[in-house]
């Protein structure tokens, strides 16, 4: 399926929008002033080991210190060969060299390992390792042993470590091969020679910005162009093209329209819809999206679908569509962690397994690691989507100051009751001359209608006046008592 890549840059952000029949199905967003950490190479200090949890915090210079788990340290046990517990392999105050392998989210730092991958075009390096992988997508087995083959026989004689060949590499020459191999062996001799000299903690490589990983990481054949609206990140990409990717060089493209990029395409208002819970089917069905901490909900419902036969094919039918919604809005909005797909109720097995097979066809086309179970015995999916960096909406939003990320605000009556209740509580702790309250219009307008009387009533039982004061500039849960 034909795709586009634009880009649109501005001082502050770049962010990159795949389109495939003029609808958005992924969007990347980095800003300048909080560039992603994922692949970065770090020169690490061991701050503290913790046994009881097999891990370890490492300070590589970041507001909050990394993560590393005994999993993720490289050589500590393997195939048949029991792993040392992590105090035996790390120290307080050791220096090791570390890559990000999971952005910090939330209040949880990066996450880390010890074993170093360095992605180019075609192939990822991985200098401790000595085999050589090949992508899972690539499923053809003659393919994938020629694809090894034809790598064997680039290797300059007496090359040391492994690769990972990427499934852009299935249309690749043997001098893109060998382009890739002199690349990435120039980035690991540049990080050794920088980690001779280094001071813990302190960066030793740093991951491509988004526009030069649009090259590396996003061009496929499928590619039909690459619109950029910047003339310097333009400049820029086709350099590195020039190096790098030269195929991808016909296929890019100066846009320098009067009428901003993603006006055009229609991607701004595809932000603004993903980051709205409600999502609805162009049957006339929607989806309802929740995200939380622990994880995301998905909730199928028919809206008003009402179908042309029966009502078991006009949830078949909703659920069907659903499941192309959820895999891009999944996409798009970078959901991972665990996620719960609430499909409406079908009768049947035989459209159970047809939902839960378009459900996968769906998903196979995400670049990132999807697991998905079937339908457990409450009629739900369940699935894993892996999280590495921040969602969409925790990027571009924040917890409404007002709800604190409820989404929910206490009525004006809940906090009449509050106001009455403090009022108490002050007059029994002090002999004030007078009661003010400090409130927003809709709560002081409350206690001038429907709940004067236990304002009075109150007034009376402390013996003492109660004023009150509009403050327009309080939300509605908001409030003051002053002592007068």
């Amino acid at each position: 399926m034909s795709e586009e890549i634009l880009i649109n840059v501005t001082p502050q952000e770049t962010r990159v929008a795949v389109m495939q029949l003029g609808v958005v199905q992924d969007l990347h967003i980095e800003r300048s002033g909080s560039r992603g950490i994922v692949s970065n190479v770090y020169l690490g200090r061991v701050k503290r080991v913790l046994p009881g949890m097999q891990s370890a915090f490492i300070d590589i210079g970041l507001e909050r210190s990394a993560f590393l788990h005994v999993a993720d340290i490289w050589g500590n046990g393997g195939e048949g060969v029991e792993p040392k517990p992590i105090e035996k392999v790390l120290a307080d105050g050791q220096t090791l060299m570390v890559q990000v392998i999971k952005e910090p989210i939330g209040t949880k730092g990066a996450r880390l390992s010890t074993q170093i991958s360095i992605a180019g075009r075609l192939l990822v390096y991985l200098p401790q390792e000595t085999h050589v992988g090949v992508s899972q997508r690539i499923e053809s087995v003659e393919q994938r042993d020629a694809l090894r083959a034809r790598l064997q026989a680039a290797l300059p004689e007496g090359h040391k470590g492994g690769y990972i060949i990427r499934t852009v590499a299935e249309a690749a020459t043997d001098p893109d091969f060998d382009a890739d191999i002199r690349y990435l062996d120039k980035l690991w001799n540049n990080l050794k020679s920088a980690a001779q000299t280094a001071a813990a903690p302190q960066p030793l490589y740093r991951e491509l910005d988004i526009s030069l990983r649009v090259l590396r990481d996003f061009v496929t054949l499928d590619t039909s162009r690459i619109l950029v609206d910047s003339r310097s990140t333009f400049q820029k990409m086709q350099e590195f093209a020039g190096d790098y990717n030269q195929g991808a060089l016909d296929r890019l493209e100066h846009y320098p329209g009067v009428r901003p990029l993603f006006d055009l395409y229609g991607v701004e208002e595809e932000i603004e819809r993903a980051l709205s819970k409600r999502v609805d089917l162009k049957s006339g069905g929607y989806l309802i999206i929740d995200q939380t901490e622990a994880m995301t909900t998905v909730d199928v419902n028919t809206g008003g679908f009402v179908g042309l036969r029966n009502f078991d094919d006009t949830i078949f039918k909703t659920n069907l569509e659903a499941t192309q919604v959820i895999a891009r809005q999944l996409r798009l909005r970078n959901l991972g962690g665990i996620i719960i797909c609430d499909f409406i109720d079908m009768e049947t097995q035989e459209h159970r397994d047809a939902v839960l097979d378009e459900f996968k066809k769906a998903l196979a086309r995400d670049h990132t690691r999807v697991s998905v179970n079937g339908f457990s015995s409450l009629g739900l999916v369940e699935m894993t989507r892996k999280r590495t960096r921040e969602s969409l909406a925790h990027v571009l939003c924040e917890s409404c100051p007002t709800c604190q990320g409820r989404g929910e605000v206490k009525t004006a009556q809940t906090v009449c009751y509050e106001i009455l209740r403090e009022i108490v509580r002050e007059a029994r702790q002090f002999n004030a001359r007078e009661y003010r309250i400090l409130a927003s219009q809709q709560v002081i307008d409350l206690f001038l209608d429907e709940e004067s009387q236990a304002l009075a009533q109150l007034s009376d039982f402390i013996d003492k006046p109660i004023s009150m004061q509009v403050e327009t500039m309080y939300s509605q849960e908001q409030y003051d008592v002053i002592l007068m």
